[in-house]
């Protein structure tokens, strides 16, 4: 458990890092619901976000490897307009498809998610406080991360998050993507976030192709 100095050093960075992105505010986001989690639960949540280690792509064979190489060439192409800079746009295609694939996630569902979610917008904070790419609530880094919500604006443990939250969710509604992706929203049951994801991931899917190769976790 953190010291309240430490507590409150984490306080004052996220309310920094919101005060410059209060520009941002505005993202589609509902609310993911804080919900008692089992002890198991937690602990293997807990540690699916621990490992910082940066994305590194595996392949069992070259053709799975040259399919990748297409696939973030498509998709680089298409999120130009929204990321101008290449080795960014890069970097984040790459920790996308790795942290999607280790979560046993399509990586153009993400993608839709994250479209509708914020828009690709890093540094995006909807009303209701969350944070980043995913739009991840902060209580996320209390229940299973190191307690700091100001790292939830880091690109690779944003994608981590919601890619394991978003997998937590789907296995919670046994398979039902309608139904994890409005737990993931605070809209369960409603249409209109799924049905916004799901064409968003079809955009996705016309102008990139699927992800072929098999997913790594």
């Amino acid at each position: 458990m953190r010291s309240p100095a430490a507590a409150a050093i984490a306080a004052a960075r996220l309310g920094a890092v919101l005060g410059l992105c209060a520009a941002c505010a505005g993202a589609w986001a509902g609310a993911q619901l804080e919900e008692p989690l089992a002890d198991a639960v937690r602990t293997a949540l807990s540690a699916a976000v621990a490992d910082a280690a940066p994305p590194r792509a595996r392949f069992d064979s070259i053709d799975e490897r040259l399919a990748y190489l297409r696939w973030l060439g498509s998709a680089g192409e298409r999120l130009k307009r929204r990321q101008a800079e290449r080795a960014t746009r890069i970097e984040f295609l790459e920790a996308l498809w790795y942290e999607s694939r280790r979560a046993g996630l399509e990586p153009e569902l993400v993608l839709g998610l994250i479209q509708v979610e914020s828009a690709f917008r890093k540094y995006a904070v909807s009303r209701a406080g969350a944070i980043g790419y995913m739009q991840v609530m902060p209580f996320w880094a209390r229940l299973i991360g190191d307690g700091d919500p100001a790292r939830l604006f880091h690109m690779q443990a944003n994608l981590r998050f919601g890619c394991v939250i978003l997998r937590h969710y789907l296995d919670l509604e046994r398979g039902d993507l309608f139904l994890a992706l409005g737990r993931y929203n605070g809209s369960r049951g409603r249409a209109e976030y799924p049905d916004a994801v799901f064409a968003a991931r079809r955009e996705w899917l016309q102008a990139i192709g699927p992800t072929n190769a098999p997913p790594r976790r």
